[in-house]
């Protein structure tokens, strides 16, 4: 009972510390500033000040809000692929134009500028942006021009998102690139653990990194939704015509093709289809059909087992020596040699 008086007798005065009922030294409750309102009440000036001031010996206890919204529960459980890091010197090697069919990736900025090409719109990027890739979505992150970047990127499947289509993030009306503004540093460390964890392949990597994931697509669904658009480099309208040829190209970029197929297959002239395709995507249609191939040519390397001759005749090319050569003009080194390079270990992954 005397204990308890005391007790009572503390919280009751306002002693020279200025946190009156609470214990000098421990502080249950996040910082808290002038004009907050705490239970109600505003916090004084000097309550404020003398906290402050106080700060570097205090202990600061911050609670979890438990009503908060669970965003990933059920089947929609997030499934992490692998965690890759380019560092800005990689442009001389550059991952050429691809997708992903059945898993999304999520890339943050953390160094350069350039302009990237994600499903036929030009796109300005710089450090702290943050990059959503769809699956399906088309992207080509070649820095062109000495523009160089440095990239984290996380790819996730077993993504069932209500509303949207399975294994995306976001809505595909949403955007492609945001600005990570203030989570920026937050996520970008989370991307470190990650990838320190899975190359230091630690015992329990795997569990660790769920946990660490779904912070980081929690963190990316953030950024989304505070963003009414995504940063558009080029405002341009769509033309239905480059639209056709796109998809075209992209549904058959596996086949023997020549501007003249498609052209026909299209019901248009080959040099009007040229000139728009050109100015709604900035490439040229067989340019970007090279592109597409050696971005694939590339996807296979990394991910499959594949001899090169193997690979060079899936993607519709006569001769392995044909393939080798376009290979090495669009990525700086030949096949073979681009595999030993990206591929850290199978098993890593």
């Amino acid at each position: 009972m005397a204990k308890y008086s005391n007790r009572k007798q503390q919280r009751e005065r306002t002693d020279e510390t200025g946190f009156g009922g609470e214990e000098p030294g421990f502080v249950t409750a996040d910082t808290r500033h002038a004009g907050q309102r705490v239970n109600g009440n505003p916090v004084s000036e000097r309550n404020s000040t003398m906290s402050e001031q106080g700060n570097r010996e205090l202990q600061v206890q911050c609670f979890v809000k438990h009503d908060a919204e669970q965003i990933f529960t059920g089947d929609n459980t997030p499934r992490l692929l692998y965690v890759s890091r380019q560092r800005l010197d990689a442009s001389r090697h550059p991952r050429i134009m691809h997708a992903h069919e059945d898993y999304t990736e999520v890339v943050l900025i953390t160094e350069g500028s350039s302009n990237y090409l994600i499903d036929h719109r030009q796109y300005a990027v710089e450090k702290g942006n943050l990059l959503v890739y769809n699956p399906g979505i088309v992207h080509d992150e070649v820095a062109r021009e000495g523009a160089e970047v440095e990239t984290w990127c996380v790819a996730v499947g077993g993504m069932r998102m209500p509303g949207i289509r399975e294994n995306a993030l976001l809505p595909d009306d949403k955007g492609c690139v945001f600005r990570a503004d203030a989570l920026f540093d937050q996520m970008s460390s989370l991307c470190e653990i990650m990838f320190q964890l899975l190359s230091g392949q630690y015992v329990g990597a795997a569990t660790y990194c769920h946990g660490l994931l779904l912070s980081f697509l929690t963190m990316a669904l953030a950024v989304a939704g505070h963003q009414d658009q995504s940063l558009i480099a080029s405002e341009e309208e769509e033309s239905a015509l480059g639209t056709r040829v796109k998809r075209y190209i992209d549904a058959h970029f596996r086949e023997p093709l020549t501007l003249q197929m498609i052209a026909d297959a299209l019901n248009v002239s080959t040099y009007y289809m040229a000139h728009v395709f050109k100015d709604m995507c900035g490439y040229a249609p067989m340019t970007y059909l090279q592109e597409r191939r050696i971005g694939e040519a590339q996807t296979l390397l990394i991910h499959t087992d594949q001899t090169i001759s193997e690979i060079a005749y899936s993607l519709g090319y006569d001769a392995q020596s044909h393939f080798n050569q376009q290979f090495s003009r669009h990525v700086g080194m030949p096949p073979g040699e681009f595999r030993k390079h990206y591929v850290v270990s199978r098993q890593e992954k």
